[in-house]
């Protein structure tokens, strides 16, 4: 048991960097030929949230996982899809998380619904005070 778990102790941080080492995908830095094709590419990718750097855009991020996302989004578009289906592609695959503008959903709901709670509870609060505070100045 306990040179299963040296070994562990080995092996695992010698793996992490090997997946850093590897050539990054042909259109993580490169852009297609087609200039309607790319500027659609960089539409898109402006709305997808890095999941490494999680405050970035893949279009904004150097993370190896943002260039790998770069790559599958430009090779979609030119392979013919469009990018709505790249998109429901993407947010299947990684969750609502990925995109900066998420639909109404039975997961996201929650994000749409509580500020609007919040700002109705403080105006009824806000409303009772100023009544309250305007009985007392009259009496």
């Amino acid at each position: 048991m306990r040179l299963l778990l040296a070994l562990l102790l080995v092996l695992v941080p010698a793996a992490l960097p090997a997946q850093e080492g590897l050539p990054p995908a042909p259109y993580a830095y490169r852009q297609l030929d087609d200039p309607r094709l790319e500027a659609q590419a960089r539409e898109l990718m402006a709305t997808l949230r890095c999941l490494t750097c999680q405050s970035q855009s893949i279009a904004d991020s150097d993370a190896s996982m943002a260039g790998d996302m770069r790559h599958q989004v430009r090779s979609r578009l030119a392979a013919g899809e469009r990018p709505e289906e790249i998109r429901a592609w993407l947010i299947g695959r990684y969750g609502d998380y990925i995109s900066y503008q998420p639909a109404i959903g039975a997961t996201t709901w929650p994000l749409f619904a509580v500020p609007a709670l919040l700002l109705v509870g403080a105006a009824l609060v806000i409303g009772r005070r100023l009544r309250r505070d305007r009985g007392k100045g009259l009496a």
